[in-house]
């Protein structure tokens, strides 16, 4: 059916857009109801502070970029650099309370709110930085993830090939204020998210401090040696010829292994299934899992593209307890399965591992073990050394993993899913606050 909006020539914002995307009903309405509601420019409430970043030699700083965002929860990662190595896009410096927000419009809801105090903080060109002065921070955060905001923000990007907002798009965004007990009420939720957040990520980091003690690798450091000796015979059994994969670290590493196992003699390992793209759907179906959905570790509903119409012949599917790693591109990031992603899809640059005997090896503590310098290491060495780097399905099935005794196991097991369940309770909080604002923003 078509649907059409009629336009007064007033309306024309100034005749700098014409295009009838952006005179869409559903963005008048919406437009509309704030204005309603007494909603008031952002730049009201908050400053762009433009802290410009002068990196100098031998200064080390953080750095956000927009990729090392969680898009669910606004968690970011930060990377450490000297000054001389600092990428172009490192240019604002950010500080506690600050509000980031993507500006890159296909990353919609990269939005993260800046808990800590810490020098040389900076984030990437590709975010707008506000700083609140005139409304509490965790109110800015929740109202910029909200929905229908991020919808507005949608409508201002330029038709290009790089689709983006600026931010004079963002300061004239309408923020609803509601009243004081609303906002207090919107923060308090907010802060009670983030600290269950960091307790989620403490329980996690005790069970991987829990298994490299137990393995003796706590504090494991091997720096890279600078030449060493190979046989010519151990050359041709592994085809490589790269300095790298000969690494004596390698070695010392797997050494140090209590009672090891070939991953391959306890667990099936199989490549995932290429779907096309013809069958993807952004809100409805089977979910398929790509290793971007998984990049921080962990699984999560947001941004994933679903399978719809599709009738399964042979692709691969994941069950609950499997655990799935990237092959391709960010080789080794890897995630449990939990029962809300059962039967789903994974890509063809997407492996599954499934434990044969789940009464020798506790997959919570299987995930640990992949996660840590072990899996990492591993990773590492047997992935090829290209412009994309890649780890075929025999490679890691040729893994060396620790079987510590069942109980030890348990202990960094139950540390794991304490840590999935305070993330679970912080991400549903995250979900009623956004709830509330879209309830406000709609009345």
């Amino acid at each position: 059916m078509i649907t059409y909006s009629i336009i007064q020539k007033s309306q024309l914002e100034g005749a700098l857009r014409l295009d009838a995307e952006y005179y869409q009903q559903e963005y008048l309405g919406l437009v509309d109801n704030l204005n309603k509601l007494g909603a008031v420019p952002i730049r009201e409430v908050a400053t762009n502070p433009k802290r410009k970043f002068r990196p100098q030699k031998g200064e080390l700083f953080q750095y956000i970029e927009i990729s090392e965002v969680d898009l669910l929860t606004g968690e970011y990662n930060k990377a450490k650099i000297l000054g001389e190595n600092a990428p172009d896009r490192a240019q604002w410096i950010v500080k506690q309370d600050d509000v980031i927000v993507s500006t890159v419009r296909p990353i919609r809801n990269a939005v993260s709110l800046i808990r800590e105090d810490v020098k040389n903080l900076v984030c990437s060109s590709g975010f707008a930085v506000l700083q609140p002065e005139k409304i509490e921070p965790e109110y800015l955060f929740a109202y910029l993830k909200s929905r229908p905001i991020i919808k507005l923000l949608d409508r201002k990007t330029t038709a290009t090939m790089y689709p983006a907002i600026t931010i004079e798009d963002l300061l004239e965004t309408k923020m609803c204020l509601g009243d004081q007990k609303f906002r207090s009420e919107i923060k308090n939720q907010v802060i009670e998210a983030q600290e269950k957040l960091e307790n989620s990520k403490s329980l996690y980091s005790r069970a991987e401090d829990l298994l490299l003690e137990e393995l003796g690798l706590k504090d494991f450091e091997v720096e890279n040696d600078l030449s060493y000796v190979v046989n010519l015979s151990d050359v041709k059994s592994s085809h490589r010829a790269d300095a790298e994969y000969f690494q004596p670290k390698y070695k010392e590493l797997i050494s140090k292994l209590k009672n090891k196992k070939k991953l391959g003699d306890v667990t099936i390992v199989k490549r995932g299934s290429l779907i096309s793209p013809n069958y993807y759907s952004e809100e409805e179906g089977v979910p398929y899992l790509r290793g971007g959905d998984f990049s921080s570790g962990r699984l999560e509903k947001s941004g994933l593209v679903y399978i719809n119409n599709f009738k399964n012949k042979n692709e691969t599917i994941v069950k609950t307890d499997d655990i799935v790693f990237a092959s391709i591109g960010s080789v080794g990031a890897s995630a449990l399965v939990d029962k809300e992603f059962n039967n789903s899809f994974i890509s063809n640059n997407t492996g599954k591992i499934s434990i044969k005997n789940k009464q020798e090896i506790i997959p919570e503590y299987l995930v640990i073990v992949l996660q840590s310098i072990i899996g990492r290491w591993q990773f590492g060495k047997e992935s090829s050394q290209t412009a994309q780097p890649k780890i075929s399905d025999l490679q890691v099935k040729s893994f060396y993993i620790p079987i510590l005794p069942k109980l030890t196991q348990q202990k960094i097991a139950d540390l794991v899913s304490k840590s999935h369940e305070t993330r679970k309770k912080a991400k549903e909080l995250l979900e009623q606050v956004k709830t509330k604002v879209e309830e406000l923003i709609k009345k």
